[in-house]
């Protein structure tokens, strides 16, 4: 990279990355570190504009560039002789950072795992501050060319300060750019994973996936967790929790499985947890003895170590490729024996997820994938993240959306849940949909829980208004992978994460800070999750949320809100508070049941009328990509649709149709699905006979008496809305008047 922009000394070295960010480094015997490492992979961003001053009032070094002021004074570092000035009034005295500050309004990032979580778990800091300027730490981590990992030969300090002030989706960028572009996840992962701890037999699956098939239920990823490997093994080779040879007595014929998952269109992933290496009662172990140097005849473990060379290229070779030509798709990797124990070996966590993608991008680069646990800043590099057993309770879902969109500020934004809870808590139908809910508006929707006979999540388990509620949004979440297809690629291109915490893109209103669990799902939609049991009264669950300036729908029940404002949402278990922006656009698969390989021969695009707006859809296969330009003209009522599409990947009889949101002359066939424009005749629907008609069934199904119904009913419907809302709020109990008050003030 380019020398201007580096300042060193004999022991020091400061390296201007952009305006905005400045790496810092000290080293005792002056040993900077010039290769990529595990988090850093590019460090040229060009070159930054800076003035520098060196041996003037007491600082051997000042940097300055247009967003902060750096100080240096000369030795090791130290809160006294290196601090920051940031160009930014976020801070109550004065815009400064020492070294060593602890950052007290760190945004914060994510955590390694949600293991036995029941609540709320410490999340480690990421790079986004509200005082405008965020430490990211280098110091600990290995070096890394490729799949080549080694730890550093000396010990330093090395770190990245982000001057970025508000500019959140600026500092994820590059931040991004400094660590490396998310890959694009494969479009099968989008869609709906059935995942279990559960000993299935080889009929018993095909059965269950035959029976959600019949249902209407579609299913992309199959997961067949440790039971498909021997788990009783010998006492003297320890514990069966590490495996890799089929039980033949639950899948006789495994090759014929996997070929049966595919035809019906499904991808197969196995839950391997490797920390036990490869022992004699795999049947792997004479092969792999031989090739690592040791006589089988000992019977002598072979253990786990990426740092052998040997070990490693049998591994994969004599273990897991035979397994991926049996039908094997991608690995679950289990690791859960903690970090290196010593200077001398590397993280076996970062190398398992390095080594493994990497070894997937050799032979499938459009469809590597893998599914592990976080081991640090960087692990965005290598999807998708799963974040551990977690108790099945109201207070590990509460917790899970906050968690969820946090993750992104520190890039990490493939988080896949036991959408459930995978242990303990008890039978509730409703902690179970709305745990679904959330997961179909989630990165990853991987329903999973634990072998328990009581704890499955398929949807005929429980009464019929839920099942009915959950097999629509399981059929929702795989209608929505063109849009998350086309965050995928947003994602991999620009820097543009799929879920964004509220301050990304309102970064100056206090409240977006205060509803954490909210987040935005996409360009187009805002979510509220509900993590709370209904109330009796009204017999509807609840969520409090900040919807921000403009007008904005609801995805369901097609309800409008103007903010800013501050809304509690009560929705029935067929509803789930989820805006769309005015004007937007969302793209969705007409079958929820079609190939989820594949384009789809149908859409239904969705248009809520509203301000001016385009939405731009990308559209990715290995022959490369395509773009729709959705284009939406209010004065004019132009709806537009351009297409670029060079490698023909489009299907060539793709339908679509438009539906226009509270219009009654909707469902609008397209013709054809090249470069089009028309002109929108949206006869509006009755929308006082609709408020009317909603507030007539919440009152309809609230528990309480009859004369107070009525006397609330004639109020609504005699008096204008304010009124009538200041009547709702004498009389009614607290939870009805909030869920009337709900419809009358903010239609």
């Amino acid at each position: 990279m380019s020398q201007d922009n580096q300042i060193s000394g004999e022991n020091y070295r400061f390296t201007v990355i952009t305006n905005k960010m400045i790496r810092m480094e000290y080293q005792a015997a002056g040993q900077f570190e010039d290769t990529t490492t595990q988090t850093v992979v590019d460090r040229d961003f060009g070159n930054p504009t800076f003035q520098l001053t060196r041996d003037q009032d007491g600082f051997a070094v000042q940097i300055e560039t247009d967003s902060f002021h750096l100080y240096y004074r000369g030795g090791e570092f130290n809160g006294a002789n290196l601090f920051i000035d940031t160009k930014y009034n976020y801070q109550t005295h004065y815009p400064r950072w020492h070294y060593g500050d602890r950052d007290e309004k760190n945004l914060l990032g994510t955590a390694r795992t949600l293991d036995g979580a029941d609540g709320a778990v410490s999340l480690e800091q990421g790079i986004m501050s509200k005082n405008g300027f965020a430490i990211l730490n280098d110091s600990k981590s290995m070096r890394q060319v490729g799949d080549q990992i080694e730890n550093r030969p000396v010990d330093e300090i090395d770190i990245y300060g982000f001057a970025y002030g508000h500019d959140y989706q600026a500092a994820l960028h590059d931040y991004y750019q400094l660590t490396g572009f998310p890959p694009l996840v494969p479009r099968f992962a989008l869609g709906n994973w059935w995942s279990r701890f559960y000993p299935y037999t080889q009929k018993s699956y095909l059965e269950l996936m035959n029976r959600f098939e019949q249902a209407g239920i579609p299913i992309s990823v199959a997961v067949l967790d440790m039971n498909w490997h021997v788990t009783d093994i010998p006492a003297e080779y320890g514990s069966g929790w590490t495996g890799y040879t089929w039980n033949r007595k639950l899948f006789p014929k495994p090759e014929e499985l996997m070929t049966t998952l595919h035809e019906q269109g499904k991808h197969v992933t196995l839950n391997v947890h490797p920390a036990a290496g490869i022992r004699p009662s795999e049947e792997q172990y004479p092969e792999v003895a031989k090739a690592v140097g040791i006589d089988p005849a000992t019977k002598q473990p072979v253990l786990f170590d990426l740092n052998n060379r040997k070990f490693m290229q049998a591994y994969f070779k004599l273990v897991h490729h035979p397994l991926e030509k049996q039908g094997v798709d991608f690995w679950w990797l289990d690791w859960q024996q903690g970090a290196a124990r010593s200077r001398a070996q590397i993280d076996p966590l970062w190398s398992l997820n390095v080594l493994h993608y990497l070894d997937q991008v050799k032979t499938k680069p459009d469809q590597a994938l893998i599914l592990s646990r976080y081991a640090g800043p960087g692990s965005h590099r290598y999807p998708i993240g799963f974040s551990g057993d977690s108790i099945a309770s109201w207070k590990s879902l509460a917790f899970q959306p906050y968690f969820t969109a946090n993750a992104t500020n520190i890039g990490y934004t493939w988080w896949s849940h036991d959408i459930g809870g995978h242990m303990q808590g008890t039978y509730d139908p409703e902690l179970s949909l709305r745990w679904l809910q959330f997961g179909v508006f989630s990165p990853i929707m991987r329903l999973h829980s634990s072998d328990n006979p009581f704890m499955g999540k398929e949807p005929w388990m429980y009464d019929v208004e839920t099942e009915q509620s959950m097999t629509s949004f399981m059929r929702l979440r795989a209608q929505l992978v063109p849009y998350l297809a086309n965050a995928d690629v947003l994602t991999h291109e620009q820097g543009q994460a799929l879920i964004e915490p509220m301050y990304y893109r309102y970064p100056e209103a206090k409240e977006v800070y205060q509803f954490k669990n909210e987040y935005f799902f996409g360009s187009e939609m805002l979510v509220v999750p509900i993590t709370s049991p209904s109330d009796e009264t009204t017999g509807l669950a609840s969520a409090e949320g900040y919807v921000p300036e403009g007008t904005w729908t609801d995805l369901f029940t097609h309800q409008q809100y103007t903010g800013p404002a501050v809304v509690k949402f009560y929705r029935n278990k067929a509803q789930y508070p989820v805006l769309v922006r005015s004007g937007g656009i969302v793209p969705l698969a007409a079958d929820a049941m079609a190939a989820i390989d594949q384009l789809p021969e149908a859409m239904r695009i969705r248009l809520f009328p509203g301000e001016k707006h385009e939405y731009v859809l990308h559209e990715q296969t290995a022959k490369g990509q395509a773009q729709t330009r959705f284009t939406w003209e209010p004065d004019s009522r132009h709806f537009a649709m351009s297409v670029e599409d060079p490698n023909h990947i489009i299907p060539a009889q793709r339908a679509y149709e438009l539906d226009v949101i509270g219009a009654k002359n909707s469902g609008q066939p397209l013709e054809g699905h090249a470069n089009l424009q028309m002109t929108l005749d949206i006869q509006a629907e009755n929308q006082s006979a609709i408020l009317r008609d909603r507030l007539f069934a919440r009152l309809q199904h609230a528990k309480v008496d009859f004369d107070l119904k009525k006397q609330l009913w004639q109020s609504i419907t005699s008096m204008p809305a304010n009124r009538a809302a200041m009547t709702v709020a004498s009389l009614a109990p607290a939870a009805l008047s909030d869920a009337l008050l709900e419809l009358l003030l903010n239609d």
